[in-house]
């Protein structure tokens, strides 16, 4: 669905698409890029159910037009209708932008963007959309390394009696918050912390099931609670137990391209830590397979791979990949 005033654009190399994704980003929270006449309510939401499904989907060269354009729609119509559905829909917005920016690891404009959601959820008129704020607000803390700030923001939020309730959603979104609580613990070191909420984690996925729920928010099941075992076992110190973890998960069990990239990418990490580096190659080639735009956009992955060609033997088939990443 194309909102008024926006134009095609032609998709940008995939080596380039975080600097493009970020600059058009960049404008349009700096008011720089004009918003559209005339765009409604409904114009708006449609706007971003497509741009949650390009990001699941990896698309991130649609979303290098679409973002921009939507953010500042979305200050068109906020200030135009000054209601609170409007601010809804700027939140949810800007909320996807955080996890975009997070993404393509640019938090100056990261923090940005999550404050203004944050802002924007404080009427409280949805409680899930006002706790994903939350958990933006804590994964930026732990980047920052205060993980104890972290922390305290993320299991804050899941103890808020806003996410209780019988709507299972509310109980979804208790557990992405502690799950992010365990990652940060991993992150510190803290091994029996990690294991710990990952195991409350675990308890509510399987209360709900296999078919999860909130996959808007990147999903929560008992196979989403093991791909961020994979990671945080690995940075908790132990890259064994993060492989083994990896290889009881089928990726297939996982909701999203975007969530199935992650896996790889994870797994590659993993591997490399391990010091088996056709494996890290393999998975991460897997990955390719899976969502280019995402193995060739993001930072963290072309951190890998550079680890990759200076740590010992490169072969064809990762000097190939190192060449769609465009690294030189």
């Amino acid at each position: 669905m194309r909102l008024p005033g926006q134009r095609q654009a032609v998709p940008p190399d995939d080596s380039a698409l975080a600097g493009v994704l970020i600059s058009g980003v960049r404008d349009a929270m700096l008011g720089l890029i004009p918003g559209p006449d005339g765009v409604l309510a409904g114009d708006l939401g449609q706007g971003l159910a497509g741009a949650l499904a390009d990001f699941e989907r990896c698309r991130y060269s649609r979303l290098a037009v679409r973002l921009p354009r939507l953010i500042s729609a979305g200050h068109h119509l906020a200030a135009d209708a000054g209601t609170v559905q409007a601010s809804t829909l700027l939140a949810g917005i800007y909320t996807l932008t955080t996890r975009m920016l997070i993404k393509l690891d640019d938090q100056q404009l990261g923090w940005m963007a999550a404050d203004r959601a944050r802002i924007l959820t404080a009427s409280g008129s949805d409680p899930l959309l006002e706790a994903e704020t939350a958990r933006n607000l804590a994964v930026l803390a732990r980047k920052a390394g205060w993980h104890d700030q972290a922390a305290a923001i993320a299991l804050a939020a899941a103890a808020s009696p806003r996410l209780r309730g019988p709507d299972p959603r509310l109980a979804a979104e208790r557990g992405l918050l502690i799950q992010s609580a365990a990652y940060t613990a991993a992150r510190a070191h803290d091994r029996d912390g990690m294991r710990e909420l990952t195991g409350q984690a675990l308890a509510l996925a399987e209360e709900i099931g296999e078919g999860g729920l909130l996959r808007a928010h990147g999903g929560f099941s008992p196979a989403t609670v093991a791909l961020h075992l994979i990671s945080a076992e690995n940075s908790a110190g132990d890259p064994g137990a993060a492989v083994a973890t990896a290889t009881r998960l089928a990726p297939a069990m996982l909701p999203t391209t975007e969530r199935r990239a992650r896996y790889w990418t994870d797994t590659a990490r993993a591997y490399m830590q391990w010091g088996r580096r056709d494996e890290a190659v393999s998975a991460l080639l897997a990955g390719e397979y899976q969502a280019p735009q995402d193995i060739h956009a993001r930072p963290a992955v072309h951190d890998l791979v550079r680890g990759l060609l200076i740590t010992g033997r490169t072969s064809p088939d990762l000097r190939g990949l190192a060449r769609r990443c465009g690294i030189s």
